[in-house]
């Protein structure tokens, strides 16, 4: 072995590892629905162009905290992983988001995750998403029809109609709209300004049309349009820039015309 030689192999020998690069998360944590909500952290290792989710699935793998203590794995919901589903909305960073789309590239460090506290915690990050649901059930958002024989093809919408409506349609129930809005809380029974969204697409469908009354019967009692505060919290945040503060003062509109209609009438 040459002097030269054995000076590199000296050198590598006692040169310190080279550190890889780490993630940090700070995560609220809920062990069950009647437990109190802590905070754990964790350190992951960083992978270019990972997404939140990433983060969550490397802590799935090696449960264990910061101060190397292991720990239950972190629960929360994905399935698409390609903003199609809704199902990880989470608050990132102050922020209701998707966490598949939240890349940690463009994510101030710590990165903070909670559950978005609107709805009832599950555990850690899973929440039940149950009043958004049952909001679309109170406006009837659906096209009725029995299926008891093929109507054939449905009435076809002026494409100018048809352009904004597909807009509206593009909403998945994801809750963040939910979570942004002051007016939704464990004191109220607002529905939500995706429900109001809801509302007017299928109130602008040929044959959702047909339920058009009740949509606005729905719309005017307990929980309502008039609870809307218009902070317009809602547009900003909705992952698929649905314009929720318009369709909100469409359907306030509609409501308007239908009960002087209804007084009228009286």
């Amino acid at each position: 072995m040459t002097e030269a030689t054995a000076t590199r192999t000296d050198a590598q020998a006692t040169a310190p590892a080279k550190q890889t690069k780490k993630v940090h998360l700070i995560i609220e944590r809920q062990d069950n629905p009647n437990s109190q909500p802590y905070t754990e952290e964790f350190l992951v290792d960083y992978v270019p162009g990972m997404n939140v989710i990433a983060c969550l699935m490397a802590i799935q793998r090696n449960p264990v905290n910061k101060d190397g203590k292991p720990v239950a794995p972190v629960a929360w919901e994905m399935n698409c992983l390609e903003e199609v589903c809704g199902a990880c909305m989470m608050v990132i960073n102050g922020k209701p988001r998707q966490a598949c789309s939240a890349i940690v590239d463009k994510l101030q460090q710590p990165i903070r995750l909670k559950p978005a506290r609107t709805f009832p915690v599950v555990r850690d990050l899973v929440v039940d998403r149950s009043r958004m649901f049952e909001a679309l059930k109170k406006i009837k958002a659906w096209i009725p029809i029995d299926g008891t024989y093929d109507l054939g093809p449905g009435p076809r919408m002026p494409e100018r109609d048809r352009q904004w409506a597909y807009e509206l349609s593009r909403c998945f129930t994801c809750g963040a709209c939910v979570e942004a809005c002051p007016n939704v809380n464990e004191r109220s029974s607002y529905i939500g300004p995706f429900a109001i969204s809801q509302a007017r697409l299928f109130n602008a469908h040929p044959t959702g049309a047909m339920h058009r009354e009740e949509r606005l019967e729905a719309l005017m009692g307990e929980g309502g349009i008039h609870e809307c505060g218009n902070s317009q919290n809602c547009v900003q945040v909705c992952p698929k820039g649905i314009p929720l503060t318009t369709s909100i003062a469409a359907m306030n509109r509609q409501v308007t015309y239908y009960a002087l209609g209804s007084w009228l009438k009286k």
